[in-house]
């Protein structure tokens, strides 16, 4: 693995349809991969609308098998394409009436390596998310790809510190945290909460929201999409607040190393301790 690793994100307004969203995802893909990127994170759920802001069976029109479906066949042949590793979130299929909130994972030759399920489902006003998701199942995986081992943890989740502290313990050297967040909720936590699990597991997040008001409610969704580092420090300025932006940012892999034998989170945990959290 190189010492420095490209990564994008790639922040998307909803088009008004499936087939227009994945051309436009497929563009900027291309063209974050022009810029050098080696590794890109596509937008949660990112080739619809959030349509978890209502409670409608329609919308489970939207789900597709992984890796069997056509979108995964259609990102692996762009990841070969371009030779750049992809995290591609869907709403996946399972069998029929057994749907997840995914992300499939594609290293740069085009090899679908495996799929993390969102554990954490929420259910509350304009986030509905129990009416059309299973909670994950697959625990948290952590993947080998040609830029490292890189881990998925999907919106909500990011308020649950022990995900976070299983992808590091697992290996993650990144992890990307794709999301569909709106203005007023919980953009006073966005700047606080992925740094914070930056600093405390001590690797790279990089954290990616979708724009604009869509026509199911008034979710304000808030971009602000932005990769920040170990010590919890942005990589360059995070993305438009109100605008579609292909971010491309440069890690500095070795800066991992350094802070760990700084900091020393590994070695000064207590696991013995920490039995009654999983009892609780």
């Amino acid at each position: 693995m190189s010492d420095t690793v490209r990564a994008g994100l790639i922040q998307q307004r909803w088009t008004g349809d499936k087939e227009s969203m994945i051309a436009n995802a497929v563009d900027a893909i291309g063209k974050a991969a022009s810029q050098g990127a080696q590794v890109v994170c596509l937008q949660e759920l990112f080739y619809g609308p959030y349509f978890c802001q209502v409670q409608d069976a329609d919308f489970y029109s939207y789900t597709e098998a992984i890796p069997d479906g056509p979108t995964t066949k259609l990102m692996q042949e762009v990841a070969e394409r371009h030779g750049v590793v992809l995290v591609v979130p869907m709403y996946e299929q399972e069998q029929p009436g057994v749907y997840y909130n995914t992300a499939a994972v594609i290293d740069a030759d085009g090899k679908y390596l495996g799929m993390h399920r969102k554990n954490h489902i929420p259910q509350v006003k304009g986030f509905w998310e129990k009416f059309y998701f299973k909670p994950g199942n697959l625990g948290y995986p952590v993947f080998d790809t040609a830029v490292g081992r890189i881990g998925v943890y999907i919106c909500y989740e990011r308020h649950f510190p022990e995900g976070w502290r299983a992808l590091g313990l697992a290996g993650a050297q990144i992890v990307f945290n794709p999301s569909a967040t709106s203005r007023g909720l919980s953009e006073y936590l966005w700047r606080l909460e992925q740094p914070a699990a930056a600093v405390a597991n001590e690797y790279y997040v990089g954290t990616i929201n979708r724009v604009g008001v869509e026509p199911l409610g008034d979710n304000d969704f808030y971009g602000q999409s932005y990769f920040v580092d170990p010590r919890g420090q942005l990589v360059g300025e995070a993305a438009s607040d109100t605008e579609e932006e292909i971010v491309v940012r440069d890690l500095d892999m070795g800066k991992l190393a350094e802070v760990r034998d700084l900091w020393q989170f590994y070695r000064d945990r207590r696991p013995d301790t920490y039995g009654p959290l999983a009892e609780a």
